[in-house]
Formats: C-alpha cells, structure tokens, sequence
C-alpha cells in the first residue's frame, strides 16, 4: 500500500527529478533578481512553493529585506561591517521570550518607513514591529492588510505574503542546541551552509511579551528550505501527504477558531522524526510509517500543549 501511496503522491507532487527542477528554477530567479535590482534590496522565496511543492491552494510567501541594513547579536560583531555604507542594529532579547527580540537602532538609516518606526524606550532608539508593519505591508502590493508579520491578499485568485524584514549574518545563541543535534540529518555540509548565512527577523512580537508591539522574531526560513531540500524524496512526499492531511481531514473536522495547528507545525514535525532518526530508512515501501511516525509527534506535542520551539498558542501560527 505504501508503494502505491508513493507512485500518486509522485503524480500530484512531482517527481523527484520535476521537484529538483522547480528548485533550481527559483533559485535561479532569484540570482537575475538581484541583478537587476542593483543588490540594493533582496527577496527571497520561501514556504512550500520554494520548497517544490505546487499543491492546489498554497499561498506565495516572499520575504524582503535591505541589503545595506545588518541585524547583529552583540557588539562585538560591528568590526565586521563597514557602518558608512552599512546601518548596524542590534538584536537584545535580554526582555523577551526565547526567539524574539527587541531590535535597536545603532546608526542612521535612510529607509522612510524605518526611520517612521522608532520609538524611544529607556533612552534608546528601537524599531517597533508593529509600525514597521503598517508601513510596509503595502509596499509591495497596494491595499494588502497585515497578517501576522506579513502584508498579505489575494491576487488573481493567489493568495500571497509579503515580509518586510532584516537579516542577521551570524546564528543566534539560543539556537547552537541545533548544531549539536546535526549527527545523522543534515550532513554537514548543509548544516554549516546553513549556520553560516544566519537568519531573519520578521516584524511581529510575542503575544504574551512584555513589548509585543515592539519585539521582532527570529525566523529561519532560509534555514527550512534547504533542509527540505536535503531531505530524500521519500521523505518530501510523506511531508507532503501531512499537509494534505493537515488541510483535508483535520481542518474540516475543526472550527476556524480553534485550529491552533497550521503547516509549520508539520513541517517541525517531520524535521525532528528525521533528526531523531525515529524512522532508519525512509524509502517508499515505509512511506505510510513514515507518516505515523509524524502523525504520533505531533499527536504528542498537541496533549502537552507544547512543541519544540513553538508555542500552539494561535496567534503564533501566521
């Protein structure tokens, strides 16, 4: 059965060989892109569509961020940027939540809608989230409405978000305990490709923080697709088939009000299975094992009210 399985998930999700392709095509959009935009501003596909998956309903996720703008963790690591052509801020989480942060502003920035969203706080320059997402939010779009840290619509029949946010070179502290679970998935070659281009922070703030119109998260989508790109095909498709389970059984059966679960969810889930190696070989007659093992994750984290670094507190989902 799930070898059969497999062969109608290759039909509705693509080949291994169909998947690499759309891959390689984004990745090369994205390298034109910035060339024509003079390397000022870079965007960055991401979710399931730069993933490879091209499912019915998905939504375009794009995120944007200066290039001449640099998030960095500690002062220490300003000697690295050239602060006459660079605007360095500064990540202090000191106040907030695991994975958020406040970001201050350390020199001048010639981007209006930055410069808009500063708000003074203990004698400091900061940037607030939620100004900076009223600002942006139809950037790129006109009349998008804000939706968690993203300006989002629908554009002949597409629905799509938009992230205006900042990048950070360097990997965060919290976040080293992933490099030491890197012994079987990924190899290491993507693992320290992935610690080396560091991470994002988007503008939304914990609902429960102390400065949540204020605060920034930490994100790592950069981070997600390539692991997904790292994953075999086996693998893929049974990532595939929990979302399509995720949107066809377990949506329906919920109120919209208390869908505390999303797609992001799933995709933690299936990251942990194969990095705690629950599963030792993910081919095509374990397919539905390998789907098990997931489901079982996440039916865990649901009756403990908690998964590894996510809340399932809802608003938390966008």
């Amino acid at each position: 059965m799930s070898e059969a399985v497999f062969v109608v998930l290759c039909e509705m999700m693509g080949t291994s060989q169909l998947v690499a392709i759309r891959r390689e095509t984004v990745d090369i959009q994205e390298i034109v892109e910035r060339q024509l935009t003079n390397n000022w501003i870079h965007g960055m596909l991401s979710g399931s569509m730069r993933e490879g998956f091209r499912l019915y309903g998905s939504d375009k996720d794009l995120m944007y961020w200066p290039n001449d703008h640099r998030v960095i963790m500690d002062m220490s690591q300003s000697e690295y940027y050239n602060t006459a052509s660079t605007t360095l801020i500064l990540s202090d989480s000191s106040e907030s939540p695991p994975g958020f942060t406040l970001l201050q502003l350390l020199t001048p920035t010639e981007i209006t809608e930055v410069q808009s969203a500063c708000v003074r706080m203990n004698g400091r320059v900061y940037i607030s989230s939620s100004i900076h997402s009223e600002l942006t939010c139809s950037v790129v779009v006109p009349n998008s409405t804000v939706h968690g840290p993203c300006g989002s619509g629908n554009v002949e029949g597409l629905e799509y978000d938009n992230a205006h946010c900042f990048a950070c070179d360097f990997w965060p502290t919290p976040a080293s305990s992933w490099i030491d679970r890197c012994h079987l998935w990924p190899g290491p070659e993507v693992a320290e490709d992935i610690v080396r281009n560091g991470c994002h922070v988007v503008a939304i703030g914990h609902p429960l923080g102390p400065h949540k119109n204020e605060e920034w998260r930490l994100s790592f989508s950069r981070a997600e697709y390539k692991l997904v790109y790292s994953m075999n095909h086996g693998q893929f498709l049974t990532y595939g088939l929990l979302k399509i389970f995720l949107k066809e059984v377990i949506n329906h059966q919920t109120e919209e009000k208390n869908k505390l679960i999303c797609s992001y969810h799933i995709k933690k889930t299936v990251f942990w299975a194969i990095q705690q190696n629950t599963l030792p070989n993910w081919c095509p007659p374990n397919l539905l094992a390998g789907f098990w093992v997931c489901f079982k994750h996440l039916l865990k984290w649901v009756y403990e009210g908690i998964c590894p670094n996510i809340s399932f507190h809802k608003t938390t989902c966008s």
